[in-house]
């Protein structure tokens, strides 16, 4: 049966291959059957209906022009914002490498107004996720500035703000991959149309390192502004005014009058050195998109505090200058600082954090001044007032210049890995120990109880680790998807996007070379570890094992190659219905989504492993195309290292019956294309309590022994004798 399965398979495959040209012209890709490389006025009446949701506001929409093509929007006679389709302006394409098309509202303050999806051929968005999973995702964009950066995150961190996107539950690379075509798409066309000022640039405060008190001021985050009583009274003389009216005041004239240190703090760089993460964290978490924090403190004689804004509401003395505008700091928008957590920084009499809204029109990219307001009296008793201003600008270290033609770059995904950098090392550290241990595989099998820790440490971890916590859950559908990715435009740069996924592939990549596929199914297979643990748990409940006859078991292996050769078949000719027929694989059901699915999808997984608590995994067996997917290159292995006696399947079946997937034939052989590498035939092997061949060789040596420890024990006694006798002489004598 196994020859007659490998004779008819092969064709199969050619088969498949050869007609791969004329199924890629003729079949039907995508969700929407919009594909255009240039928007005509037919296209735009297509989807002129969906225009009013992204501007509610709107009372008429012109026609496409300028560079990128954008729809621009009328509020009757003013302009209010612009309309495009993500593919047109930046070539966007999706996880699959085909086209990934979004409409995109954007007002002209460089707000996103509304998203909608209108073309995509996501493998993973195609299979279980509803049109309200996209609705909710896309719908964060609403109310984001193109000027902030924005970051997806799998709903893990605590710390999250507005800027921070959840992914779509279950599809991590492709909610980035959207991300990418609506930002950077946004940005193209703010600035084509001079939304984000002539630079070009975007603010980048997310970006924290540690920093001391003295780097701040070195680099320009925080300004300091000394004045002497001296120079007070000076600046208040040009205007006949006398800082301490009657002769008061301090009498040393070089003593502080204001040491006022100033700055923005809303960068991650500068708040939360200055007064800890857990603070600034509290002050923003109160914080619209677009708002600023202004950071003061001072030390000396003057309070820029005073105590008037106690009854008037606003702090009289201080005010924020940019332009023609001046900005006042209300009572409302104050937050009282008692102590600062930077290193190296002086004690200050009063710190203060200060918000500005975004409402007010401050732009935190332009530079603004800091006015101080001192005052004293003139010698008829007229009040007198001086101003005492100090400039600042943003450090260059906030600003990062845009590139619209940047497609997909090397800083997005490095970004996913320096975020998962935590989940990447455990992962290695893991596929480095388990490597070790399939090197070393006959020093662990001799010793059974390392090897019964080392075979449930990596089904539990497998299971929780790399299958609930990270979804880091294999699939065919990465091999379907790859296989697309060769025969359209291959890039790396979609495939590292998920690290733990890409690392696990070339884990299993390599390990195919040396073990076979046994190394990933039986190992590092989220949902295989599953079934065996369950099928451990009903060994240990005594629930009844079951092993189907020989001639039944081995014309059931077949299945889930004609599965995988079926799949493959159906995604050259239509690839959202091969896709759909993945969901053979209960993966997304019991792993990537916890069981949080319809019932129907539920009911088929759990029966599944219903059916693993008599037939140890009996889906690996029988059903699973990714096994099948990964057998066909294992069979060019280099290695051969499961060990075998000749005795094994001719005087010895005990392998064969203790085999857990029944992957060891009568006749002793292993077949590699079912073998899970569980190494229980190699602990058995090395058993000589177990294994005939060497209970035999034992029993032999215990004889030898046994015997030497007889012939001993006389020529003891014979000794004993013989010192017995001379002793009994030479008393005599």
């Amino acid at each position: 049966m196994y020859q007659f399965t490998r004779t008819l398979f092969y064709p199969i495959l050619i088969l498949a291959a050869v007609m791969l040209p004329a199924c890629m012209g003729s079949g039907s890709f995508g969700t929407a059957a919009y594909g255009a490389e240039k928007i005509q006025g037919a296209d735009q009446e297509k989807y002129a209906k969906f225009f009013p949701h992204l501007f509610p506001k709107a009372t008429y929409f012109g026609g496409i022009s300028g560079s990128p093509p954008s729809v621009p929007v009328f509020n009757d006679q003013s302009l209010i914002g612009y309309v495009f389709f993500s593919r047109q302006v930046s070539a966007s394409v999706g996880y699959s490498g085909k086209p990934l098309n979004v409409l995109v509202g954007l007002d002209l303050e460089g707000t996103i107004t509304g998203v909608r999806i209108v073309e995509h051929h996501e493998p993973i968005l195609a299979i279980g996720i509803t049109d309200k999973d996209l609705k909710e995702f896309t719908r964060q964009y609403v109310g984001l500035n193109v000027r902030n950066p924005v970051r997806i995150t799998r709903n893990r961190e605590g710390d999250q703000d507005d800027n921070t996107l959840d992914a779509v539950s279950g599809a991590s690379i492709s909610s980035i991959v959207l991300n990418d075509a609506i930002i950077r798409s946004a940005r193209a066309v703010a600035r084509s149309r001079g939304l984000l000022g002539k630079a070009g640039q975007l603010l980048d405060f997310d970006q924290y390192s540690p920093a001391s008190w003295q780097e701040l001021l070195e680099e320009g985050s925080i300004v300091e502004r000394h004045l002497t009583i001296k120079q007070a009274a000076s600046i208040l003389a040009s205007k006949k005014a006398r800082l301490f009216p009657g002769g008061g005041g301090p009498t040393n004239l070089m003593s502080s009058f204001i040491d006022l240190s100033f700055g923005l703090a809303t960068p991650a760089r500068v708040g939360r050195n200055l007064i800890g993460r857990h603070s600034i964290n509290e002050i923003v978490a109160g914080l619209s998109n677009g708002d600023q924090l202004l950071f003061l403190a001072a030390n000396g004689y003057y309070s820029f505090r005073g105590r008037a804004f106690r009854k008037i509401g606003y702090f009289d003395r201080i005010s924020v200058v940019q332009g023609e505008q001046s900005f006042r700091l209300t009572k409302n928008d104050y937050v009282r600082i008692d102590q600062l957590q930077v290193a190296g920084a002086p004690e200050f009499r009063e710190i203060a954090i200060f918000k500005i809204r975004k409402s007010s029109g401050f732009k935190a990219s332009e530079p603004w001044r800091l006015d101080l307001t001192i005052g004293g009296e003139k010698a008829n008793g007229e009040k007198a007032f001086s101003t005492i201003s100090t400039l600042y600008k943003l450090p260059k270290r906030y600003f990062r210049k845009l590139d619209p033609s940047i497609s997909m770059d090397e800083r997005i995904w490095l970004q996913v890995w320096e975020e998962r950098f935590v989940e990447i090392v455990v992962l290695v550290l893991a596929l480095t120990a388990l490597t070790g241990f399939f090197f070393f595989q006959d020093w662990g099998a001799q010793r059974q109880r390392l090897y019964d820790i080392t075979r449930l440490f990596f089904l539990v971890f497998t299971v929780i680790g790399l299958g609930w916590y990270t979804d880091a859950q294999l699939s065919v559908i990465n091999v379907l998807t790859f296989m697309q990715s060769l025969l359209t435009e291959f890039r790396w740069d979609f495939f590292l996007l998920e690290p733990l996924i890409f690392i696990l592939w070339g884990g299993t990549a390599l390990s195919l070379l040396f073990w076979g596929r046994g190394a990933f199914c039986g190992w590092l297979c989220p949902f295989g570890a599953m079934q065996e643990l369950l099928a451990k748990f009903a060994q240990f409940v005594r629930l009844p094992q079951l092993s189907l006859p020989w001639g039944v078991h081995e014309r059931l292996w077949p299945l889930k190659y004609i599965v995988f050769v079926g799949l493959f078949a159906l995604f050259l000719g239509d690839e959202d219905l091969a896709l759909m027929g993945t969901e053979i694989e209960p993966f997304k059901t019991a792993i990537v989504m916890g069981f949080d699915r319809a019932w129907p999808f539920v009911l088929y997984a759990a029966v599944l492993l219903g059916v693993g608590l008599f037939i140890n995994r009996f889906f690996c067996r029988y059903i699973c195309p990714l096994g099948a997917a990964l057998a066909i290159p294992a069979r060019v292995r280099m290695f051969e290292w499961l060990k075998r006696r000749w005795q094994c399947g001719l005087q010895c079946h005990i392998c064969a019956d203790k085999c857990p997937i029944q992957a060891i034939h009568p006749d002793g052989h292993i077949n590699p294309n079912e073998c899970i590498y569980c190494l229980n035939c190699q602990v058995i092997y090395h058993d000589d309590s177990v294994c005939p061949p060497l209970v035999e060789k034992r029993k032999r040596n215990e004889m030898r022994l046994d015997k030497s420890l007889v012939k001993r024990f006389e020529k003891a006694e014979q000794k004993g004798e013989q010192a017995d006798s001379v002793e009994r002489s030479e008393n005599r004598e």
